[in-house]
């Protein structure tokens, strides 16, 4: 994933930020572009447009990426502008899986359809405490970007699932998320603890 990160940033952010550079356009504003983007795509995929939806979900997600290349390429890196962006990404998650599960609630043609709204439920909740778990670590000083499964992946995951355009793909696309996001919750829970108890004993020395 490092690897696909870099690519993105090398052939396809990059020559936007030095465009998006050279104009009045803020970090901000990419930001909340992209979340009225990711509520057209929640719309999409609420009235049964899952294959547009899946793409205009990756351009939401490229512009995840630009907002804050764009922040440093421009010296415009602010507390604001990165509470801004965190706070969008989680209402970002929250109204696509919303839009998802309109979908399966009034369009799905099975009615068992119906018990995959437990599973977007699942998926919302373990794909907010990836995200919650580092913000609280961090504000305790602990630097936690350890997991297999961050919000880029989960887009990409997320955005496959909708482009294949079959309902059977999207349930299994929210399964792997909701899964690798509860592993990765367990795994910066554990790196936190274990970050937090090597802290008390390095102090603890120190006190001796």
């Amino acid at each position: 994933m490092q690897v696909l990160r870099r690519a993105l940033a090398a052939y396809i952010t990059q020559p936007i930020v030095d465009l998006l550079a050279k104009t009045a356009v803020t970090p901000n504003m990419v930001t909340w572009f992209g979340f009225v983007l990711i509520l057209v795509a929640a719309a999409l995929a609420a009235m049964d447009y899952p294959f547009a939806a899946g793409w205009v979900v990756l351009l939401s997600g490229l512009t995840d990426i630009i907002d804050g290349a764009l922040a440093r390429r421009t010296n415009q890196v602010t507390k604001f502008g990165g509470a801004l962006d965190s706070t969008l990404d989680r209402l970002s998650e929250a109204a696509i899986l919303i839009g998802i599960m309109a979908f399966f609630l009034f369009h799905a043609g099975s009615a068992w359809f119906r018990w995959v709204i437990l599973l977007i439920g699942f998926t919302l909740i373990f794909s907010f405490l990836v995200s919650y778990i580092r913000s609280r670590a961090e504000a305790t000083g602990i630097a936690c970007q350890v997991g297999v499964f961050t919000r880029a992946e989960r887009v990409i995951i997320l955005a496959l699932g909708l482009l294949i355009n079959i309902d059977l793909a999207l349930i299994v696309a929210l399964a792997i998320i909701a899964l690798l996001s509860l592993i990765t919750v367990i795994q910066r829970l554990l790196y936190v603890y274990q970050q937090a108890r090597d802290k008390s004993d390095d102090l603890g020395k120190e006190n001796r």
